[in-house]
């Protein structure tokens, strides 16, 4: 295979064509394009021949490993009776057996499926469900139009609604003219506390900013979202203990729908199934998505309740429908994909043979406080975020023109590890079937990667 591949003409042909995300473009042409070929396990394998480890599951959707044979098979199998048919009007074997293991595995409550193809579109569809409940609901409540989000930490997709209730400046900034307004409050970031407090003994003060805002404002509120425990696109930032059950309680008490996203923390990534469960959360709708196909094929829902559905239940002239859908919609390969991603998780007792793992990254990160420039290192599961400072006590972090978050994975990768930063947060997002030893030269790599550049 790699004899047909002419590497140097693929190389000139994405500088050429391909526009690429989150990426500075002219920095990418200055450099040398990594053309993935093939995957196998924990392992990418490039069109010259290198082998690297995937330290970042693919950009956090790979979670049973690359080519995994279950998987594979229930794809072709798919494809040999039909690849896709629309929901709009008919549905599908694939997708009515997947909405019923999803509700199955979802938080109690969770009970209906609407199906998208991306985590962006699933939080889109979570705000227009809360935003039209209030509206149609036996006993209407027509102010409540607007949305709580977390400032300097939220990150929900980059479709327009998505990125209204986003707060990372970085990412959102440029778009503002175009987004709608939201209530915004802050995320606990406990290293860089806003208040200057020190957990735990600060009493998680910050939630008191979240009630303060809900009363003042819950009669306009439809909704609040939060990533529930991390807060992932903002540096893999973890939330203290009890602070979504408190959000939770909150919401309750001031009758605001509670949305969880679920799109990176879902599906085993924290050690749980769905991050909710650490607390016994129950929200009113949740979004999942990466992944839900174990890393093959784009697949997105939106789970909500009863109360909220029967909302738009009536008659045609009534206009309670929810109009919203997607082309490709409840795929039947992507949910027969999703299907195989589910029965992995139950014959191999991914969850139960992850703790051991668990603890072991854990164990093993300790070490990384040897760094002087390591500032804060968090982890929630599978889910790892070391934030690099130029000076330490001071929390002092490197000038943005430093780039170092990028010279680390740049030099992991002469090391042959995949990892990618968020800013100056190195991240390690490994597959839930890595193994011991491939877990351990992941956490190598990442330290002398970070040693070698920093010191």
């Amino acid at each position: 295979m790699r004899d047909q591949i002419d590497s140097s003409s693929l190389e000139r042909d994405d500088k050429e064509y391909i526009w690429h995300p989150f990426t500075q473009m002219k920095d990418w042409l200055a450099g040398k394009p990594l053309v993935i070929s093939e995957g196998f396990g924990s392992y990418l394998k490039d069109v010259e021949g290198n082998v690297y480890l995937d330290g970042v599951s693919s950009l956090w959707v790979t979670v049973h490993g690359h080519r995994r044979r279950e998987i594979d098979e229930a794809i072709m199998a798919q494809v040999g009776k039909i690849s896709h048919s629309t929901l709009l009007g008919l549905s599908n074997v694939p997708a009515i057996q997947l909405g019923k293991r999803l509700v199955q595995i979802a938080p109690p409550g969770l009970t209906k499926v609407f199906y998208s193809d991306s985590g962006s579109t699933s939080v889109e569809i979570a705000l227009k469900m809360a935003f039209q409940y209030w509206q149609q609901r036996p006993d209407p409540r027509p102010k409540k139009t607007r949305f709580i989000s977390f400032k300097n930490a939220a990150y929900h997709g980059d479709t327009i609604g998505s990125v209204s209730v986003g707060g990372i400046d970085l990412y959102h900034a440029t778009y503002r003219p175009l987004l709608f307004p939201t209530v915004q409050v802050e995320a606990p970031y406990c290293y860089r506390c806003y208040k200057s407090l020190s957990y735990p003994e600060c009493g998680m003060a910050c939630l008191q900013d979240v009630e303060s805002a809900l009363d003042q404002h819950h009669h306009e509120v439809a909704g609040l979202i939060i990533e529930p425990m991390v807060q992932a696109a903002a540096g893999i930032l973890v939330a203290p203990s009890g602070y979504l059950r408190a959000i939770r309680d909150l919401c309750s008490k001031y009758d605001v729908l509670m949305i969880a996203d679920e799109v990176a923390v879902g599906f085993g990534r924290t050690g749980r199934m769905f991050a909710c469960e650490h607390e016994d959360v129950r929200p009113d709708l949740m979004c999942v998505a990466k992944g839900i196909t174990g890393g093959y094929l784009p697949l997105a829902a939106t789970l909500t309740t009863d109360r909220i559905y029967e909302a738009f239940l009536g008659e045609v002239d009534e206009n309670k429908t929810f109009y919203h859908g997607h082309t490709y919609t409840g795929n039947p390969v992507a949910c027969a994909a999703a299907i195989a991603n589910l029965d992995i998780f139950e014959n191999d007792r991914t969850l139960e043979h992850l703790q051991p793992k668990i603890e072991r990254l854990r164990t093993s990160l300790r070490r990384f406080w040897e760094l002087e420039h390591v500032g804060d290192i968090r982890q929630c599961g599978f889910m790892v975020g070391i934030e690099l400072v130029q000076d330490r006590a001071p929390k002092i972090p490197y000038p943005v023109r430093d780039k170092i978050g990028v010279r680390v994975i740049m030099e992991a990768r002469k090391r042959g590890l995949i990892i990618r930063p968020l800013g100056d947060v190195i991240v390690i997002l490994p597959h839930l079937s890595v193994s011991n030893d491939e877990l351990d030269r992941i956490v190598e790599v990442v330290f002398e990667s970070i040693r070698t550049v920093t010191e």
